[in-house]
């Protein structure tokens, strides 16, 4: 991978079946995602998605790329701009910035990352970066 590479996106459509999920997984139970009569008495007048639900699509997009390099090393900075409603497409987007060679051989490669809704608006987007080994590297190329 150089600078100005895609990473591969991904596609995902937000069901209230997936909040649920989500909401079972982590624990986190707030009727603004799951109680619509709640939700209604909200500024966002329905419920909305969990944005760590969200935000994990960005993390399957970062392992498709980045393979188990990604677990190992990987981080986020990411900001949550907008919200996501049950039946909303989302789609992931990444761009590597940046490939820098450490001084123990490895490459560090920085990322601009984020998810888009079906309006094209950016509703979560940040950086990522993730440590190459020198077994992990392929055929990315440094700066």
């Amino acid at each position: 991978m150089r600078p100005g590479d895609a990473l591969p996106s991904i596609s995902k459509e937000v069901t209230q079946e997936a909040i649920r999920a989500y909401a079972e997984a982590s624990g986190d139970f707030n009727p603004l995602h799951l109680d619509p009569e709640f939700a209604v008495t909200t500024h966002f007048g329905r419920p909305v998605a969990h944005g760590m639900l969200v935000l994990a699509y960005i993390g399957e997009m970062m392992a498709l790329a980045f393979g188990k390099s990604w677990p190992e090393s990987g981080r986020l900075k990411v900001r949550f701009r907008s919200p996501v409603y049950p039946g909303d497409r989302v789609s992931t987007f990444g761009e590597v910035l940046r490939v820098v060679e450490e001084s123990d051989g490895q490459l560090r490669l920085e990322c601009y990352v984020g998810c888009r809704n079906e309006g094209g608006e950016e509703v979560i987007n940040g950086e990522a970066s993730v440590t190459m080994t020198r077994e992990n590297r392929g055929d990315v190329a440094s700066d």
